[in-house]
């Protein structure tokens, strides 16, 4: 699996941007949190969707950007937490033992 990481807030709307044309995945991860831990390694398990781009936040380190993905994308701050982003919107997020390959690529394909 490619990651692509977040670090800065301008990706934000470059991520949105892409979203026109091909879902994007956001995962916020908290690297000390080890149901963080056991949902980025539920995922790196499962094969790769190939019509989805995957980025990765840390949320220790970048945690305003934390904040502004729940502003931009309206949702409530969670971690770990998925938001797949479709056409400039979040449409499904989901956190801690929700967190499933099969359902992000059930909702990508919506």
């Amino acid at each position: 699996m490619q990651w692509n990481p977040i670090t800065h807030l301008e990706q934000l709307d470059e991520i949105s941007a892409a979203s026109f044309h091909q879902p994007q995945l956001i995962l916020k991860h908290s690297t000390t949190c080890s149901i963080s831990k056991m949902a980025l390694a539920r995922l790196e398990r499962s094969a790769t969707p190939e019509n989805i781009n995957f980025h990765f936040l840390d949320l220790l380190n970048y945690r305003p950007i934390s904040q502004a993905i729940a502003e931009k994308f309206k949702v409530f701050h969670e971690s770990p937490q998925i938001l797949l982003i479709k056409n400039g919107e979040c449409t499904f997020d989901e956190s801690h033992g929700g967190i499933q390959m099969e359902e992000i690529e059930e909702q990508a394909k919506l």
